[in-house]
């Protein structure tokens, strides 16, 4: 700061100088722990299972009505806050992420969410699952695109099998070794991998805007989430 003035004074004099603007104004940030209550909230009234709902609806009548002439109809799904749900461990964290240390105290925190994601508790997003049953029930491939890394594969099986999910024709995980700046760097080429085996990918769907991101499906379903953001 104590540049700026100098630099001001020499150039213009003190009377045409001003502080340059601050990149963000207190005022009109959201408060994190006000955002937090509201997010529960927001779970808590049932307004986040009816938009869910919703969103869901959405979907499935639009694959009801285009699996009848696609060829070789297939549906990509995300699995965190799109099929599973990970309420339990969110609400333990207060929203917060803690990949590392246990998770065996719930409904308490710290709940590590590898942990969580390895004991295969999560339940079912109950209208994905419906959704999910109607596509199988109309020929539709459905094929599981998540975030989630390679060694969590068994649990991951386990935990969609349990839940109700069965019968479906691929579940890709991202490589352990494998970094990227985006989920949609990684979900794109899935899906653009899934088109080259013949499939006509109907829908995709998924919490994330990044789920979603990169094409490859005819139309894509943004399910509500505003408890965590992926990049």
């Amino acid at each position: 700061m104590k540049g700026f003035a100098l630099a001001c004074l020499m150039a213009a004099g003190l009377s045409a100088c001003a502080a340059p603007p601050k990149a963000h104004d207190w005022h009109d940030l959201v408060n994190v722990g006000d955002a937090g209550m509201r997010a529960r909230a927001y779970h808590d009234s049932g307004d986040y299972d009816r938009d869910v709902a919703a969103a869901d609806a959405q979907a499935q009548g639009w694959i009801a009505a285009r699996a009848k002439t696609a060829s070789k109809p297939a549906i990509v799904l995300d699995i965190d806050e799109t099929s599973l749900s990970n309420w339990p461990a969110m609400a333990a964290d207060d929203f917060g992420y803690f990949p590392g240390g246990t998770c065996d105290v719930l409904p308490k925190g710290p709940c590590g969410a590898v942990a969580w994601e390895m004991s295969a508790r999560a339940a079912a997003i109950a209208p994905t699952l419906a959704l999910v049953k109607a596509a199988q029930a109309q020929g539709v491939a459905v094929f599981f695109v998540t975030g989630r890394h390679e060694s969590e594969r068994a649990a991951t099986a386990r935990n969609l099998a349990q839940a109700g999910y069965a019968n479906w024709s691929g579940l890709s995980l991202k490589p352990d070794a494998m970094h990227v700046m985006t989920a949609s760097a990684y979900k794109a080429p899935v899906r653009a991998d899934i088109e080259a085996q013949g499939y006509t990918i109907i829908a995709n769907i998924g919490d994330q805007p990044s789920d979603l991101a990169g094409g490859h499906a005819e139309r894509a379903f943004l399910l509500p989430n505003p408890f965590y953001r992926v990049p």
